[in-house]
């Protein structure tokens, strides 16, 4: 780090005998403030959302009075608009047939129906009353306003707790083999 300001003592201002006047840049950025600086050359003014619908205006020099050649039109807007009830999203795919298919192709896939949920008993039922039920109590109390008794917290969050690991020594392993169908059949 000393090497580094020592040498920057060393070297000489670009500008030989010009001192630089720091108060003055001072006050060039202080009579500045709040102009806005001007377009650069080339780019497009400014226009408000209101007038954004309407064409864009002829750039200055640019007239069609001495202009032999039509101009294009130019679209609108940006985005591609529908009337009511026509679009891309309203397509529907045709129905396929057994017509359809040549010889190669062995038909439709209609998967088998799923099974219907296993009902819970009533240790599960109590387990997810208590995983869902011990944090809305606490932030029930906390939205109300309520003294957070001993006996409020312990409900809270040992019913969380103790439904969470009810429901987690529960669980089935994927060890039994007994049922067909896990795998790919070729």
């Amino acid at each position: 780090m000393a090497e580094h300001d020592s040498d920057r003592e060393d070297r000489e201002p670009d500008e030989k005998g010009v001192p630089f006047d720091e108060a003055a840049a001072w006050r060039a950025i202080v009579a500045g403030y709040g102009d806005e600086p001007p377009d650069p050359p080339g780019s497009r003014p400014f226009r408000p959302i209101e007038d954004l619908a309407l064409p864009e205006p002829e750039p200055p020099g640019e007239g069609t009075a001495g202009s032999e050649e039509p101009r294009p039109a130019k679209p609108l807007g940006s985005s591609i608009s529908f009337a009511p009830g026509v679009g891309p999203r309203d397509h529907t795919p045709p129905e396929p047939s057994d017509d359809d298919f040549d010889e190669d192709d062995e038909g439709h896939f209609v998967p088998p129906e799923p099974p219907p949920l296993p009902t819970a008993d009533t240790t599960a039922r109590f387990a997810w009353l208590g995983v869902v039920g011990g944090p809305i109590l606490l932030l029930v109390a906390v939205l109300f306003g309520w003294e957070m008794t001993w006996w409020l917290t312990t409900l809270g969050i040992g019913g969380f707790l103790g439904g969470f690991a009810t429901l987690v020594m529960r669980m089935k392993t994927d060890d039994e083999d007994d049922e067909p169908g896990h795998g790919a059949v070729v």
